[in-house]
């Protein structure tokens, strides 16, 4: 079982980049397909990115292709997801989670992610 934690989240303006990093604090990510997902006020969580344990494939959610990178250090034990051009509507709570099933859905309940940290805040103002 893995139980993660999620940082680098904060305050930007429009256009700007942040990098998230999901740090393992229980077991190791290695093992793991992993994916990254957000909860915007008042709406699901949804689904963001995903990266495969052997780091061969990624996928991404419409809303973020292009702007949104997934990458991962299994040594560093730890999950990154680099946002560029970041828009007022990525504005959400950002979580990672190991992904255990459906290999390529962009459903949550299709992918069971499991070892939900606690989150970190991503705001964009325009």
């Amino acid at each position: 079982q893995v139980q993660l934690v999620e940082s680098g989240g904060g305050l930007v303006q429009a256009g700007a980049s942040l990098r998230l990093s999901c740090a393992a604090s229980e077991g190791t990510v290695s093992s793991y397909n992993m994916g990254w997902f957000r909860q915007a006020p008042g709406k699901e969580r949804e689904f963001v990115a995903a990266i495969s344990w052997s780091i061969a494939n990624t996928y991404y959610a419409d809303s973020v292709k292009g702007r949104f990178t997934i990458s991962r250090n299994n040594f560093k034990n730890t999950v990154y997801l680099q946002m560029n051009s970041l828009k007022p509507e990525d504005t959400a709570v950002y979580y990672c989670a190991a992904v255990k099933t459906n290999w390529g859905s962009t459903r949550l309940a299709e992918l069971s992610p499991t070892g939900w940290g606690q989150g970190t805040q991503v705001t964009v103002s325009s």
